[in-house]
């Protein structure tokens, strides 16, 4: 099973606000995931991301591929900034 680290759209609408999850590379955007490692809420200045860093690193190492919104995301909050000594 091919997975990827990739957003889930939540809230009502105009109101979005996205979780990130690791979910099958077939299943639908909103559809069926495996795990949950965060979520994102573009609507606040600054915006708002909250990550679970050991499970996104466990899960990359893993072999799960981030989109590229994603990959962008987990720079901002530090997964990829930071090298372990």
């Amino acid at each position: 099973m091919a997975t990827r680290i990739r957003l889930r759209r939540v809230g009502r609408k105009g109101q979005a606000y996205f979780r990130i999850v690791v979910a099958d590379q077939r299943s639908p955007r909103d559809g069926r995931f495996v795990a949950t490692l965060g979520h994102y809420n573009p609507r606040v200045n600054p915006a708002e991301i909250q990550v679970n860093k050991e499970s996104a690193l466990a899960w990359i190492a893993k072999g799960a591929t981030p989109t590229d919104t994603v990959r962008s995301l987990l720079k901002k909050a530090g997964v990829f900034g930071s090298r372990p000594a």
